[in-house]
C-alpha cells in the first residue's frame, strides 16, 4: 500500500514530442518578435530621415525668404534676375546695412553622383559699382557652369537639398506670370510684388512631390 502511494506521487516528465512542440512554439515567437523589432527599427529610421529632410527644407526656405526680404533696388544694381536656370539677387548685408551689398545666386547643380541639388552661392560684401558688376557676372557664370564654385575666388557655395526641377513666377499687375530675364523688363525693371517658387522634390524615403511657396514683397 505504501509503495503504491509512492508511485502515484512521483513527478511526471515531458515526452520528446512535447519538448519538440515547445521548441517550435518558441522559435515561432522568436521570429515574430524579431520581425516586429525590425519593423520598429525601420519605422524609426524612416521617421529620422523624414525629420532630417524637413529640417533641411525649412532651413533652405528660411534662407530663400531672407534673401528676397533683403533684396534692394539701388541704381545701378538690379534687384533680381532670372534666366530660366539661375536666380540672382542683390541683397543688403546680413546686418541690414545697405552701405554694403551681397550678390546671391540660386540654381540646381548636378553633383558627382549625377543627382541635382538646390544650391545657393553668395559673394563677399561689395562696396562699389565695379565690385557689384563683378559679383553679378560671377553669379551668372557660377549658375551656367557645371563645376564647383569653390574655384571661384571669394564665393561661397552651399548645397541645400535634392531637387529635380524648379520654376519661378512673378506677380506683376495683379497677375502671376512666368519669370523673365531682367533685360526683357527694360527700364521699368523693379522688384516683383511677389515671387512664386515651384520646386520639384524627387521621390525618396522622406519628402517628394511639388513644393509651392509664395513670397510677398514687404510694404
Amino acid at each position: 500500500m505504501a509503495r503504491a502511494c509512492h508511485t502515484r506521487g512521483r513527478a511526471r516528465g515531458f515526452t520528446l514530442i512535447e519538448l519538440l512542440v515547445a521548441i517550435a512554439i518558441l522559435a515561432v515567437l522568436a521570429v515574430v518578435s524579431w520581425r516586429g523589432l525590425d519593423g520598429m527599427a525601420r519605422a524609426q529610421a524612416q521617421l529620422r530621415d523624414r525629420a532630417d529632410a524637413v529640417l533641411v527644407l525649412q532651413s533652405a526656405l528660411a534662407q530663400w525668404n531672407s534673401d528676397l526680404n533683403a533684396a534692394v533696388s539701388i541704381s545701378p544694381t538690379r534687384p533680381v534676375d532670372w534666366n530660366g536656370r539661375t536666380l540672382r539677387i542683390t541683397r543688403s548685408s546680413s546686418s541690414g546695412d545697405q552701405s554694403s551689398l551681397t550678390v546671391v545666386g540660386w540654381t540646381l547643380r548636378t553633383g558627382a553622383d549625377g543627382f541635382n541639388r538646390w544650391t545657393r552661392w553668395q559673394s563677399p560684401p561689395v562696396l562699389t559699382r565695379g565690385e557689384w558688376q563683378q559679383a553679378w557676372q560671377q553669379a551668372a557664370s557660377w549658375g551656367d557652369s557645371g563645376g564647383s564654385s569653390n574655384s571661384m575666388q571669394g564665393g561661397t557655395e552651399v548645397v541645400l537639398m535634392p531637387a529635380t526641377a524648379w520654376q519661378l513666377l512673378y506677380f506683376r499687375n495683379d497677375l502671376w506670370t512666368p519669370a523673365v530675364p531682367a533685360e526683357a523688363l527694360g527700364a521699368n525693371e523693379t522688384l516683383p510684388n511677389g515671387i512664386r517658387l515651384l520646386l520639384e522634390i524627387p521621390p525618396g524615403p522622406a519628402l517628394s512631390g511639388t513644393l509651392s511657396l509664395d513670397w510677398v514683397r514687404p510694404n
